[in-house]
């Protein structure tokens, strides 16, 4: 296949975006933009770092962020699997995205900023619950933020097809597949309910 590497020749190929495509881009939260982001429990976290790009999902039991004013973020960094990407590529190079999405709508939101790590005690005592605080938190500073039109998730079908992971793979089958058979998927799977109850923050 042909690679398109000019962007002339990309340009050429599509037609012009619509006003509603361009003004809806706004520097920082709008009043509405605020409100949907604040329902969202859940978005995924893209970042970029010497290794190349990651993208992380993340979900919370209430708002996935905390709006810390209309131009900050704040993400707390629950217990996970010690892996960090996202947080080394931060480090290194504070360049993220994020995509909000909230259950039963088709649309989706944007931003698109800079972000820092910290271990603030008084930023962390904030999402405090049972006795436990995330280590760190993530804080974006927006750089835009924008909706993105329903017909991505109107042609999945995401919310209304139903469930559809009958027959998936397990971890634990993915775990012994990749490693030949050294990690004993089975065993992983059984475990992985109970500790994943006790390190969910």
């Amino acid at each position: 296949m042909t690679a398109i590497t000019d962007l002339g020749a990309l340009h050429a190929m599509y037609g012009n975006p619509g006003a509603a495509a361009t003004r809806k881009v706004a520097p920082r939260l709008t009043a509405t933009y605020r409100t949907w982001i604040e329902r969202a429990r859940f978005c995924i976290l893209s970042t970029v770092g010497p290794e190349g790009t990651d993208g992380s999902p993340r979900g919370d039991n209430g708002p996935v962020v905390t709006v810390l004013d209309d131009s900050t973020l704040a993400l707390p960094d629950w217990q996970g699997n010690e892996r960090i990407d996202s947080l080394r590529n931060i480090v290194r190079d504070g360049r993220v995205s994020l995509v909000f999405l909230v259950a039963g709508s088709h649309n989706a939101m944007r931003v698109n900023g800079t972000a820092i790590v910290t271990a603030d005690p008084e930023l962390c005592a904030r999402f405090a619950r049972d006795c436990k605080q995330p280590r760190t938190v993530i804080v974006i500073a927006i750089s835009e933020v924008y909706s993105q039109c329903a017909r991505a998730l109107i042609r999945s079908a995401l919310w209304t097809s139903g469930d559809q992971s009958a027959g998936l793979p397990t971890v634990g089958d993915m775990l012994r597949d990749i490693t030949n058979g050294d990690v004993d998927g089975t065993t992983y799977d059984e475990a992985w309910p109970a500790r994943a109850a006790q390190t969910m923050w």
